[in-house]
């Protein structure tokens, strides 16, 4: 987002005034400035794979999406009037995504709109059966794997240490550990995710706008990616 003054006197009416960076970063973000941190990072992230698979600065930039929508997930659980609804949106943007991320990607896995329900599923029953915790992640990540499903394990690992998030060394040492573990058993591509959390705590816990543009910027972007794609190819 462009740095840009206040409007003051002759603002026009009815629109929202465009304001620096810094001012928005010292009050915190709305989710609404989280999801669209979300949606420019995959962006890049996956016009580097179709377009630009040698810029890794690109897939760099990228490792900061998924956290962000773990994080988008975990706070639509724990707010949603209807856990049923939330589910059921994503499993239909899913079935919606699926041919057009296969085509895209040249893929036969599973999209993350996939990841993000099974840890919706998690999410949901940690809340209702807390005694069996272990159990219900360790569940996720085995059908993160079975399925199998982009991020994997990682993933629904992602989703529980993001559940448990409190700005504290402890929690610090676990989330840079098990980052560095996972670099030593399948490399350091994800290494960038460490940073994420510094994110979740600019999060001032508001709404913001309305995003209803959102959820069909999954499909949507895949679909234009691979438009552009056969355009280029052709």
């Amino acid at each position: 987002m462009p740095v840009a003054l206040c409007y003051t006197k002759g603002a026009e009416p009815n629109r929202l005034p465009l304001q620096p960076i810094h001012s928005i970063v010292s009050r915190g973000l709305t989710s609404y400035h989280i999801k669209l941190l979300a949606a420019v990072t995959m962006l890049l992230d996956h016009v580097g794979v179709v377009f630009f698979p040698d810029v890794v600065g690109l897939r760099i930039i990228g490792r900061i999406s998924f956290p962000l929508f773990i994080w988008l997930l975990v706070q639509g659980a724990a707010h949603t009037r209807n856990p049923g609804r939330y589910g059921l949106r994503l499993a239909v943007l899913g079935l919606v995504s699926q041919p057009i991320y296969q085509l895209t990607f040249g893929v036969t896995g599973l999209n993350i709109l996939f990841e993000l329900l099974v840890g919706l599923v998690c999410l949901r029953l940690v809340r209702q059966l807390p005694q069996l915790q272990l159990a219900i992640w360790l569940g996720g990540a085995g059908l993160s794997e079975l399925l199998p499903m982009g991020y994997g394990s990682y993933g629904i690992a992602l989703v529980a240490l993001t559940y448990y998030f409190r700005p504290r060394a402890v929690w610090w040492l676990v989330w840079v550990g098990f980052h560095l573990v996972w670099a030593g058993f399948g490399g350091g591509f994800q290494l960038p995710a460490i940073a994420v959390p510094l994110i979740f705590r600019l999060a001032n816990g508001k709404r913001g706008p309305q995003a209803r543009w959102f959820y069909a910027f999954y499909p949507g972007h895949l679909a234009l990616l691979w438009l552009i794609g056969q355009g280029v190819g052709g």
